[in-house]
């Protein structure tokens, strides 16, 4: 699939001005409400996170008021289930059938894959809340898409850093043998190989298998100074449980992206204890924005927020830019296109802006687990931009 052109998009939007991002598929508009379609996992392995972006969300918009602009806020829901085979159909019945003027979505990169596809040919405005693949921001960018969470490139980047300047220099990295496990690791070893230090190997576990034995037993005869990972949910605990049960940790300090505590510290318990993480969001940050969102979300829903839950609020805190700069007139394309570009998001992480390529430059933090808590101990890396291999967004 060729790469859009921004400036082309943009010009070609210009000569359109007053169409909605769905006319172009030649469906009629509603003006007088904001028309929001949801396209996440509502079932399956990944329905907690799906609705912690919901959640998140509605949250940012609540703060217009009942009848922002005039018009009120209509929501559209699909379940993509996180199956990638049914994100193309998802996709067109969420832009298409139901006429949406922005889609939130979604977890899964396989899933925003076939979704982008669609968002590509059809100019349906895009905020991707969580899913990290490199191409949605790189080969695929697309002037209509943005992403407010991360991409698989920064959360492990910032680790080789924080390991070099503890001394620490070989090291292995340990993950599941898929496209975000691969992206990770090759991240990881990039920013590791330029502070200084050297990946004596890599160690892939078939997904979603979580028997690390074998795996445990090589890191042990290879003696590396400390292990690096990525792993997520079910996986993580399991990880981190098999890892202290082996005796590694006393001797092999455990690091990984935020993702391998982030939501499970409970389930871990002790062998969690000392494990180093960095990730862009951390419960414990002591900004002002953090503490009232942590409080209003609390007072919403009777339960904690979580990093799924902030970056689903600041995919509505992205939303209002472009919707104070149209009046929620959304189908003024290049005004909302310029508006998200340009956006400067006062964000319970902490504040970060867009980077040319539709992704948050942005703050990572290092966590440190102790007595069952991550505590922030520090800033692993100020303002970090994904590199965006392969986008071709073109400057205004």
């Amino acid at each position: 699939m060729s790469i859009i052109n921004r400036r082309e998009f943009l010009a070609g939007s210009s000569a359109l001005a007053g169409l909605s991002f769905m006319s172009l598929a030649g469906c009629s508009k509603k003006t007088d409400s904001i028309r929001v379609g949801f396209m996440l996992p509502y079932t399956g392995t990944y329905a907690k996170l799906g609705m912690a972006i919901e959640n998140g969300f509605r949250l940012a918009l609540g703060e217009l008021g009942d009848k922002p602009f005039g018009k009120t806020i209509d929501f559209y829901t699909v379940d993509d289930e996180s199956n990638p085979a049914k994100a193309t159909d998802n996709a067109n019945k969420i832009m298409t059938r139901d006429n949406v003027d922005v889609v939130i979505g979604t977890v899964h990169s396989g899933v925003a894959m076939g979704m982008i596809k669609v968002a590509k040919d059809t100019g349906s405005l895009v905020i991707v809340p969580n899913a990290g693949a490199n191409a949605a921001t790189g080969a695929m960018c697309a002037p209509n898409v943005f992403r407010t969470s991360f991409s698989n490139w920064q959360p492990t980047h910032p680790l080789g850093k924080i390991m070099v300047e503890q001394g620490l220099k070989k090291s292995i990295f340990v993950t599941w043998k898929y496209g975000a496990g691969e992206e990770a690791s090759a991240s990881f070893r990039e920013g590791f190989e330029a502070a200084g230090g050297e990946v004596i190997k890599e160690l892939f576990v078939p997904f979603p298998n979580v028997e690390f034995q074998a795996i445990l037993t090589e890191i042990a005869s290879l003696r590396p100074d400390a292990v690096a990972c990525f792993f997520a949910g079910g996986g993580a605990v399991k990880f981190v449980k098999d890892y202290a049960a082996a005796g590694l940790k006393k001797s092999i300090p455990l690091f990984g992206s935020g993702f391998l505590t982030e939501g499970v510290l409970d389930a871990q318990g002790d062998a969690a204890e000392g494990v180093t993480t960095t990730l862009h969001y951390a419960d414990q940050l002591q900004n002002a924005k953090n503490k009232a969102f942590r409080e209003a979300y609390r007072l919403a829903y009777s339960e904690e927020a979580d990093v799924y839950a902030v970056q689903g609020y600041d995919a509505g805190l992205l939303l209002i830019k472009a919707l104070q700069e149209t009046s929620g007139d959304l189908s003024q394309k290049v005004k909302a296109i310029q508006a998200m570009e340009g956006a400067e998001i006062d964000s319970p992480r902490g504040a970060w802006k867009m980077s040319k390529s539709h992704n948050p430059i942005q703050n990572f933090y290092t966590m440190k687990v102790r007595n069952g808590v991550n505590e922030v101990v520090g800033t692993a890396w100020e303002n970090l931009e994904d590199p965006a291999v392969g986008c071709a967004l073109k400057e205004l």
